[in-house]
């Protein structure tokens, strides 16, 4: 009924009043002090080594509650080299190089450049999936937000005007997101552990390109939640099978008795972007579609 009294939310002030009015303090030596100052606007007390756990707390929070508010119900992650260079752009890399050897590694890298193509396929292609009916986004492109296979990524959701998620973490060398990512999905990440488990919360799909001690981290550690059962099962598309089997054996592993042969059924091979989703099509034929976050 239209005549039917309302109850608000909340009968005490929002906080943002209340850190409105507390820059407005009288300035005396106490609340000059910064001992006065607002313990969630206070920045030197936040980076005490004695709220890591807080941060913790934060970091986990901020990107959860905005990841919601887009309604993104799952992701497609892109795990990658960030040295990988785009096809247009490999022949210069490779004049560039000053000695024979920086000519080879030039040459190697130049000789994966198909990679960064098939990253920006595959993303195109998942980009497209439709919306569900409650208005949520699968198969959302997430990458770590960086150059190479990671830009393809995005590059490639961007090309069919889809949203598309980066993870950057801060690092001790200038970076910045690539031009790709959605900009009010591009979070910035203190703590590597965080990152990682933002990556695997919505995952529904993981294409791992060839890549380096990153790639490997956040590769292997997404295997073993799945080895160990503290993941269910996804696709993991491993894309690169002469550049994979050539720097880690993975068959030796289970010769050796260190894995189980079932744990290389983890693993499927591609190298391409279509046979990459033929077989996410595939994986989730029978399966319910994701649903909206709660």
């Amino acid at each position: 009924m239209s005549d039917q009294p309302t109850v608000s939310q909340s009968k005490f002030r929002h906080a943002r009043e209340e850190a409105r009015d507390a820059k407005r303090a009288i300035s005396t030596p106490q609340t000059e002090s910064k001992s006065y100052t607002l313990a969630f606007q206070d920045t030197e007390f936040l980076l005490r080594d004695d709220l890591r756990p807080v941060r913790f707390q934060l970091e986990l929070l901020k990107p959860e509650l905005l990841l919601d508010e887009a309604r993104i119900a799952s992701t497609f992650v892109f795990y990658g080299s960030a040295r990988i260079p785009e096809p247009a752009a490999a022949q210069a890399a490779i004049d560039a190089a000053r000695t024979d050897s920086e000519r080879k590694v030039a040459e190697r890298l130049a000789a994966k450049a198909c990679y960064y193509e098939e990253a920006r396929k595959l993303a195109r292609i998942a980009a497209q999936f439709p919306v569900n009916a409650e208005g949520c986004r699968n198969f959302v492109v997430c990458s770590g937000g960086g150059p190479s296979i990671m830009e393809a990524a995005n590059r490639g959701a961007a090309d069919v005007g889809a949203k598309t998620i980066g993870m950057n973490i801060v690092l001790p060398h200038e970076q910045a997101p690539n031009p790709y990512v959605t900009p009010d999905l591009s979070f910035q990440f203190h703590y590597f552990a965080l990152r990682k488990m933002h990556f695997t919360l919505r995952a529904r799909a993981l294409a791992v390109f060839p890549g380096g001690f990153g790639t490997f981290d956040e590769f292997f550690e997404l295997l073993t939640l799945v080895q160990t059962g503290k993941m269910r099962p996804i696709p993991i598309l491993l894309f690169g099978r002469d550049f994979w089997t050539r720097v880690v054996n993975f068959e030796a592993l289970a010769e050796e008795g260190v894995i189980s042969p079932r744990d290389l059924d983890l693993i499927s091979w591609v190298e391409t972007a279509e046979e990459a989703w033929e077989i996410v099509e595939r994986f989730y034929v029978d399966a319910d579609e994701p649903g909206c976050p709660s």
